[in-house]
């Protein structure tokens, strides 16, 4: 089966198959990322609820970006920024975390939110010594499970914040072009996961 069916035919079913955690994981970010953009400064070029046009292609869309279905949306938020990166099994340990780690996903690729991550589970975890491979796959997530006592999510979602905003002054350093974006950046992504939501 080709991707533009396995799209389409996981699209049909996304608002359905979906489990409403997952969907309320994603909600607060669709509502962030708005609607079609494509602004100048912005490298991602043409973008409809922070899916690029190069990422609606890759997964299968080919259709305007101005007007992407909202199960397109879902499908790709859920494989792209949830199933791909490796985050699924984190809903159940702690839906706050998953909806950080997600959030950041969408905004600047799974990749960097999947090194923040392992970083902060070395971090606050001494006895943690993961690889930094920004691939979150079962030793990471044994590693979250096993020291989450110690780990709490009041202490990972500020390091998750803060490497965050270091990365947005790295980007903005390395193209001024972007800054024109930080203060957006900053007011609706940095602190967007209150505390008051770790279990």
């Amino acid at each position: 089966m080709n991707k533009m069916k396995i799209v389409v035919a996981a699209s049909a079913a996304a608002l359905t198959a979906l489990s409403p955690i997952a969907l309320e994981i994603m909600a607060p970010t669709k509502k962030v990322e708005g609607g079609y953009v494509n602004h100048p400064s912005d490298p991602g070029g043409e973008t409809n609820k922070g899916i690029t046009k190069k990422v609606a292609i890759e997964y299968g869309y080919t259709g305007p970006m101005k007007s992407i279905p909202d199960a397109v949306v879902n499908s790709i938020y859920y494989q792209g920024y949830l199933v791909k990166p490796g985050f699924v099994p984190l809903i159940d340990l702690d839906p706050a975390v998953t909806t950080e780690l997600f959030d950041t996903s969408v905004n600047m690729g799974p990749a960097r939110p999947s090194r923040f991550f392992q970083q902060s589970l070395n971090e606050v975890c001494p006895t943690m010594k993961l690889k930094v491979d920004g691939q979150v796959g079962p030793a990471t997530v044994a590693g979250f499970r096993s020291c989450q006592r110690i780990l709490l999510c009041r202490a990972i979602l500020p390091r998750l914040d803060a490497k965050q905003l270091a990365e947005y002054d790295r980007l903005i350093a390395a193209n001024a072009k972007l800054k024109v974006f930080r203060n957006g950046w900053v007011n609706l992504r940095i602190g967007n996961v209150p505390l008051e939501k770790c279990a």
